[in-house]
């Protein structure tokens, strides 16, 4: 009986101008750690994904490899490829520089807070359903604007997600509708559950992750997932470690490239 093979495609080629630092969020340093090791080091650990494609900036190739893959012993990171000018592109590639699975995983590298039994979940629906997305329900009321920034539609709060990743699929229906997409063209997608909903129509099915599972992406961001840090490490926030500042990361990243 063959064994199953899986893939997680882990995205770090973000520029992050909305964390108005010198460097790129994924690479400041949280924990006396890069952003980007967090995540990469669950996919590491988890039993059930055998190899994982690092999808960064072509500048930074080198630098992730020497100064995050290398130094942390991350033995699954088979490839570290560039990426293009938006995300979908660099899923794209990412896609491309896979080799035949059974089922792949998407994941943003500004996201650290996922664990394992976030990926258990995922990896025992997609089995299921052939497509799922990580997400949680939305604890505030959301309102639709017009074009003057008036509320025009209050949607029931009950059929609505915040969607996170990762992202996972079996691997030729996602490729499929990747394949479709550049021949169309089409160039306003946001996620890959989008993908694959537009360009073949097929169901993904939500399976719940955490709150603390956020993207950092902003400033305050950090500041949250210090204190996220904290309580996963020491059980209390009061004894958080602290984060390095983007002026100091700056320092030692511009020294590198």
């Amino acid at each position: 009986m063959r064994k199953e093979y899986n893939v997680a495609i882990v995205l770090a080629a973000g520029r992050g101008s909305r964390m108005n630092s010198p460097v790129q969020k994924q690479y400041l340093t949280l924990g006396g750690k890069p952003v980007l090791y967090y995540s990469l080091k669950q996919f590491e650990d988890f039993e059930e994904i055998q190899e994982v494609i690092l999808v960064t900036g072509e500048k930074e190739i080198d630098y992730c490899r020497e100064k995050i893959v290398d130094v942390y012993g991350l033995r699954k990171v088979s490839q570290i490829i560039a990426g293009g000018k938006e995300r979908y592109h660099s899923v794209y590639n990412g896609l491309r520089a896979a080799r035949e699975c059974d089922y792949v995983f998407i994941h943003d590298g500004a996201r650290p807070f996922i664990d394992g039994k976030i990926l258990s979940a995922a990896m025992q629906a997609v089995r299921t359903y052939h497509a799922c997305v990580v997400g949680m329900p939305v604890k505030d009321t959301i309102k639709i604007a017009d074009e003057n920034r008036f509320a025009e539609q209050t949607p029931s709060r009950d059929k609505l997600w915040m969607v996170q990743t990762p992202q996972v699929f079996s691997y030729s229906l996602i490729r499929e509708a990747y394949e479709r997409l550049f021949e169309q063209k089409i160039t306003d997608i946001t996620d890959d559950a989008m993908v694959l909903e537009r360009m073949q129509g097929y169901p993904v099915k939500l399976v719940e992750g955490s709150y603390q599972n956020i993207k950092l992406t902003t400033p305050e961001d950090l500041m949250i997932a210090e204190t996220f840090l904290g309580v996963t490490i020491h059980g209390s926030s009061a004894n958080r470690p602290q984060t390095i500042r983007a002026a100091q990361s700056a320092a030692s990243y511009d020294a590198y490239v």
